[in-house]
Order: structure tokens, then C-alpha cells, then sequence
């Protein structure tokens, strides 16, 4: 690092120890520079501002999923659609659950599409985008008088939704990284260190998901909102996108509204560094080719366990059987010999339920860890599964009732355990190098996984009744053991502290969650760390990821 034009910045280490770290400027904006971006919205007014924008694309993938089950037992969506009603041939419940997963297949196509995308529009554009294709999608659904365009228009709405939500996730990610690289936070996680709330956060916008869901089966379906359109279009830009095409002074304008102090103040500046470190690594070796490779590397990063444990996390939410209830709530209700109007009414008090239960996940998830409440929701889970299935097989009406109040049961237990971890998991535990070509696959690994569940639950309902209930009582069964042997705790600490856990494992050869639950681990970016990550610290810059890199600091050879 050249010594022309350095500045002392007092940044804080893990264990709040002041420090003193030399950073290079170049091409500073200046305070005429920044105040030409300023913004009205300051501090929490703008933090809540984003929040609520953000927050309608999950409400909007909520109500997406939920939208269907209602449209499924409706007259006219059976009038116009009558290869899904049931008797009315022999593939009825395959042509049903195809109508029903296709969706799933544009989300992950429109998902995929962000590997090019993306990075060209800037998350903003993207997410715009995602929103206008999605009302193409909804006005196609709406206007459908075959199969076929019904079937086009899913695709067309899953592809934006997949834009969307990726983004949306991408953006969470990018927080996180942000602000575990840092000491600062936006005012509005002051008072909070950024590993202590971290799955708080997350977990809201889980609990935004329910909330579209319950939105979904308590209105009258046929199209969606253009809310988080309209919205993102006054929303400021992404303080990432802005660090990487060079615009400095807007970038520094958005974190000095973020945090509401000036532009100079030192957090906002460290803030500021750390983001644009990101940018540097995430330019120089998270990209093409080279990150693709990486992610199949072992070693200290062990990079390729990282990232199947995050494909393995999405995977295990759909297995589960969520949306065995999910999409097909009204039709499951009617198989228990409860009414038309009675199934709606009941599905529709199961969407507020669910919503209320994903609110429990937000108080318990920093405190009682990840790896708890995921053991936890797969117990309950499976407990709850082998009971629908055997009261499936008694045709009485205390079954039936008790049937009923089994599925609101299972949502509560998925909301607690698996809703919000989706969201979190994989983000925590893959490291910076290889964060969006892991993110692509994780995500594929959903809608994949998704579209699975949702295919095959109308033809095995048709073809062994009950005995579906086993086949996820079994899956949840499986998941228990895997999530406990297999899944670092990762609750309490910093994304740069699970580049530590990961190595000292490595080096000691033991397994990962043995050392994540360990209190005696030292902090990223204290020398013993960095011995542990095999790093010489000599010239070393702000940056604190815990894989080799160009950033002044040189990996031991093994």
C-alpha cells in the first residue's frame, strides 16, 4: 500500500479495543461534493422508509404463494380451467400441481437471470424490473381463458418475482457484510451489536413472507401490487452499486443519511472503507470463473462445505412440507369433509396464524441460536406429520377436527424453526469470496426443491391419501440428525468470526460445529485469528475476510 495520502482512522476490533489502522484515500470527495446528494429522509426516518419498501417484495412473494390455494376450489377458476378439478380425468392432479408449481420454475430462471442482470442494472433497476414483470405476470393470470396462457402467465410472474426476491436477499446479504466489517451501524441498530441482532433483522422480513401469505388467502385473488414498484423508484440507490461504479460522493451522502451524522464523522468514513474493501474483494476474486472454482475448495476457507451446507439449508426448508399447506390449505381443509366456505374461512385463520407464530422467531432467534430453533421446528415437524397421518386414516369427525387444528400446529412450528433461516443461514455461513456464486446456488436450490414439493403433493395425495404424511414425516426425521451433526452455530458471532471457526477446525482437525460452539475462539481480526487463518499481518488494511487475498495481507503457504 503506497504511504501517499494515508489517513489514521480509530476503528474498534471485536473485543471493542481501540486501534489505530492506515487507510488509503484516493479521489476523496469533498463536502460540496456530498452535500449536492443529500437527502431529506435522515436516520431511522430513512432506515424505516427502506424497510417498508423492501419489505413489500416479501409480502408480495408471501402472497404469491398463498394466492393459489383459494383460486384452486373457486367455481369460476374451475369453470375455466376444468382439467383441475378433481374426477374430471386421470391426470387431473398432475395437470393441477403443474399450474401450481410452474411458478416455482419462472422464480428460478428469473433468479438465474441475476448472474448477468444484476450486476448490470444495480439492485434498484433490478428490483423495478422484477416489480413491472410481475404486473405483465398478474394482468396475463387475471386474463387467462386456457391452461396454457395460465401456465405462461405463472412463468412470467415467477420470473419476476425471482428477480425481486433474490435481490431482496442479495441486499440483506450485503448488510450483513457491511456492517460485521465494521464497528457501525445505522442508527436504527445503534444501540445493537450487528452479530447480537443480526437474526432479528432477517427474521422480520420471514415474518413479511407470512404476511403476504395471510394477505392471500383473506382477499379476493387476481392480481398484485404495484407498491414495491412505485416505491423503489424514490429509494435511494444501493451504497454498494454506488462504491462500485466509483460514485463516491453519493455513496458517502447515503450512509451519512443512513446513520443521520456528517459525512466526516470517523464511523461514517470506517463505514465507508469497509464498503469499499468489500467492492475490492468481491471485484478481484468473487467473479466468473475464479469464484465459481473456489467454491469447490477445502482447506482453512473450506469453502465447498460452506456452500453445500447453505444449498443443503434452502433444501431442507422445502422438504419440510410447508407448502404441502401452503398451496393447497383450502384443499387439504375440504379433504377433512369441512365445506367450501368453511375450508376458505379455516385456511384463511391458518395465514394469520402462521403470520403471528413467524413473529415468535424474531425474539428467540439471537437468543436461543440457529441451530435450536432449526432442531426444534424439525421435531415438531415431524411429530406433526406422523399424526395427520394416522388421524388420516380414521374417518371420524374428532379426527378430522383434530386433523385441522394439526395444520395450524405444523405452520407454528415452521415459522419458529425454518421460515426466517432460509434468509439467514446461508448468508452467514459462506464467506466473501465466494458470497454470490453461493447465493446463486442456494437460491436455485429452493425453487428447485419448491417446485418438487408442489408437483408431486397433488398426484400423491390422489394416489396414497394419508400416507403423504409420512413421506415428510420421514424427511423432517432425516433432517434432525444432519442439522445436529452437520450445522455450525453461527448466532453471537461476527461473518468474519466464522472464517475462524471454519480454519481452527481445519487446523485441529475436528468438526466446524464442535469449535462454533466453543466460547475460547478468538475474534476475527485479533493476531491470534489471524495465525489461526494462516495470515501475515504485515501492511495489513481494514479488511477482515478471513480467505487469502490481495489486501496487504500475505496467507501462509500450507
Amino acid at each position: 500500500m503506497s504511504a501517499a495520502n494515508q489517513q489514521h482512522v480509530l476503528s474498534e476490533t471485536a473485543k471493542d479495543k481501540a486501534r489505530v489502522t492506515t487507510i488509503e484515500h484516493r479521489g476523496d470527495p469533498t463536502a460540496e461534493d456530498v452535500e449536492n446528494f443529500s437527502t431529506r429522509l435522515r436516520g431511522r426516518t430513512l432506515t424505516v422508509a427502506l424497510s417498508f419498501v423492501a419489505g413489500t417484495g416479501f409480502t408480495l412473494f408471501g402472497y404469491d404463494q398463498g394466492v393459489m390455494s383459494a383460486l384452486l376450489t373457486a367455481n369460476q377458476f374451475e369453470r375455466v380451467f376444468p382439467q383441475v378439478v378433481v374426477g374430471t380425468g386421470p391426470n387431473h392432479s398432475t395437470l393441477q400441481s403443474f399450474i401450481v408449481a410452474i411458478y416455482e420454475i419462472g422464480c428460478l430462471f428469473g433468479a438465474l437471470s441475476n448472474l448477468w442482470i444484476g450486476d448490470r442494472l444495480g439492485r434498484r433497476k433490478t428490483i423495478v424490473l422484477g416489480g413491472a414483470i410481475m404486473i405483465i405476470g398478474a394482468i396475463l393470470q387475471t386474463s387467462s381463458f386456457g391452461y396454457a396462457q395460465m401456465v405462461v402467465a405463472r412463468i412470467v410472474t415467477g420470473f419476476g418475482n425471482g428477480l425481486n426476491v433474490i435481490h431482496h436477499k442479495r441486499t440483506l446479504v450485503a448488510q450483513l457484510l457491511i456492517r460485521s466489517q465494521t464497528s457501525t451501524v445505522p442508527s436504527y441498530h445503534a444501540e445493537c451489536s450487528p452479530a447480537a441482532k443480526r437474526g432479528s433483522f432477517i427474521m422480520i422480513e420471514g415474518s413479511l413472507i407470512t404476511f403476504g401469505v395471510m394477505l392471500s388467502y383473506r382477499s379476493h385473488p387476481g392480481g398484485e401490487s404495484p407498491t414495491s414498484v412505485s416505491g423503489f423508484g424514490s429509494q435511494t440507490q444501493s451504497v454498494l452499486r454506488l462504491a462500485k461504479e466509483g460514485r463516491n460522493a453519493e455513496a458517502l451522502a447515503v450512509i451519512s443519511a443512513l446513520e443521520d451524522k456528517p459525512y466526516d464523522d470517523p464511523s461514517v468514513q470506517q463505514t465507508f472503507l469497509g464498503i469499499k474493501d468489500a467492492v475490492a474483494v468481491e471485484s478481484s476474486s468473487s467473479t466468473g470463473k475464479t469464484a465459481l472454482k473456489e467454491i469447490f475448495t477445502g482447506g482453512r476457507s473450506q469453502n465447498f462445505r460452506r456452500a453445500s451446507l447453505g444449498v443443503i439449508n434452502q433444501c431442507f426448508q422445502q422438504i419440510t412440507g410447508i407448502n404441502l399447506i401452503t398451496y393447497y390449505a383450502t384443499i387439504l381443509f375440504e379433504r377433512l369433509g369441512i365445506n367450501d366456505v368453511k375450508s376458505r374461512i379455516l385456511a384463511a385463520c391458518n395465514g394469520t396464524e402462521y403470520f403471528l407464530a413467524s413473529l415468535i422467531a424474531i425474539f428467540l432467534i439471537d437468543r436461543v441460536g440457529r441451530r435450536k430453533l432449526m432442531l426444534f421446528g424439525a421435531v415438531g415437524q415431524c411429530l406433526t406429520m406422523i399424526l395427520l397421518a394416522i388421524l388420516g386414516s380414521v374417518d371420524t369427525s374428532a379426527a378430522q377436527i383434530v386433523s385441522a387444528v394439526l395444520l395450524f400446529v405444523f405452520n407454528s412450528f415452521f415459522a419458529v424453526g425454518w421460515l426466517g433461516m432460509t434468509w439467514l443461514y446461508p448468508a452467514e455461513i459462506v464467506g466473501l469470496r465466494i458470497r454470490a456464486p453461493a447465493n446463486a446456488f442456494s437460491t436455485a436450490s429452493n425453487w428447485i426443491f419448491n417446485f418438487m414439493v408442489v408437483m408431486v403433493t397433488g398426484p400423491s395425495f390422489s394416489n396414497i391419501n394419508w400416507g403423504t404424511y409420512i413421506v415428510f414425516a420421514g424427511l423432517n426425521a432425516f433432517i434432525i440428525p444432519v442439522v445436529y451433526l452437520y450445522f455450525p452455530e453461527t448466532a453471537g458471532r461476527s461473518l468474519e468470526d466464522m472464517d475462524v471457526v471454519f480454519a481452527l477446525a481445519y487446523n485441529e482437525g475436528v468438526s466446524p460445529v464442535e469449535v462454533s460452539l466453543r466460547k475460547d475462539v478468538p475474534p476475527a481480526g485479533t493476531p491470534e485469528a489471524d495465525e489461526i487463518l494462516g495470515i501475515n499481518t504485515e501492511n495489513r488494511s481494514p479488511s477482515h475476510d478471513g480467505d487469502s487475498r490481495d489486501d496487504g495481507r500475505v496467507a501462509k503457504q500450507e
